[in-house]
């Protein structure tokens, strides 16, 4: 007696394929051609770093990474952190413990942006990566000052709507053909995924070098510095702004574009460096 014959079982899974053999997807031109384009630039880096090995930012020493910091620069860079003043971000060398205190000069002279926030103070170190970014156009330190500044800066980032650099004079702008103070905002936006707005504050004028004048020329010589263009104050209306510099010393540069900006429309202006000038209180 002959038993029927059942079908032959149907050994395709859900996608149509065969069960047990790996699917085979279309290789797609586009996709190999990126992948070869990593591939060479990740060469490329190898090479590089093989003629030119990573250096030190701040002493020039070996690293293992470009733009990195050796340990003895790293341990000697004066870092800011609380407890410190909430308006100009000066740190206290004592914790009193309770509420954030403001220091003497807040208290005196209140700035006009509301809070100031800097990675370390203005010391060796810290000096010395911004010298080599803004005199020695090492522009490859900017993307590690960002990140070190996006850091310090987080609780200001979060309540940001845009990220603006201070300007320079299109003069000055010409001779040093960059703006630092732009090299560390663009970095910091793209982290915080904030716009990037560098139109919204121009320099109205020349002003003199700031270096050696005190406190109320330095006021002095930024009055009437800054402006916010016609056509960008519908851009600025109420928004939040965090201000980019690469140090401040007295305040007088950020009071002065802070002040610009809020007669512009801006709601509120923090800033943000990567050095401060000043010594702990207390």
């Amino acid at each position: 007696m002959h038993r029927p014959v059942s079908p032959c079982p149907d050994l395709r899974d859900e996608a149509g394929t065969i069960a047990g053999r790996p699917r085979i997807g279309k290789v797609r031109p586009g996709a190999v051609l990126a992948e070869g384009r990593r591939a060479a630039r990740g060469l490329a880096r190898l090479a590089l770093a093989l003629v030119f090995p990573p250096t030190c930012a701040g002493c020039g020493g070996a690293t293992m990474d470009a733009g990195a910091l050796c340990p003895a620069c790293w341990s000697s860079l004066r870092l800011i952190a609380p407890p410190l003043c909430p308006r100009y971000g000066t740190p206290f060398a004592v914790d009193f413990g309770g509420p954030p205190l403001l220091s003497p000069r807040a208290i005196s002279e209140p700035p006009v942006f509301a809070r100031a926030r800097a990675v370390a103070l203005y010391d060796a170190v810290a000096r010395r990566l911004v010298h080599r970014l803004k005199y020695e156009d090492r522009h490859d330190l900017a993307g590690a000052m960002a990140r070190m500044m996006a850091a310090s800066g987080a609780e200001l980032l979060a309540e940001a709507d845009c990220v603006v650099p201070v300007p320079l004079h299109r003069w000055r702008l010409w001779r040093r053909r960059f703006n630092q103070a732009a090299l560390l905002a663009r970095p910091i936006a793209q982290t915080a995924g904030l716009p990037f707005e560098p139109g919204l504050l121009a320099r109205a004028k020349a002003t003199r070098s700031q270096v050696g004048l005190s406190r109320a020329a330095r006021a002095e010589n930024l009055q009437g510095a800054f402006t916010v263009p016609r056509s960008a104050r519908p851009r600025l209306q109420g928004r939040h702004v965090l201000l980019v510099d690469d140090v401040t010393t007295t305040g007088a540069t950020a009071n002065a574009a802070a002040r610009a900006l809020l007669r512009g429309g801006a709601a509120r202006v923090d800033l943000l460096t990567f050095a401060l000038v000043a010594e702990p209180l207390g």
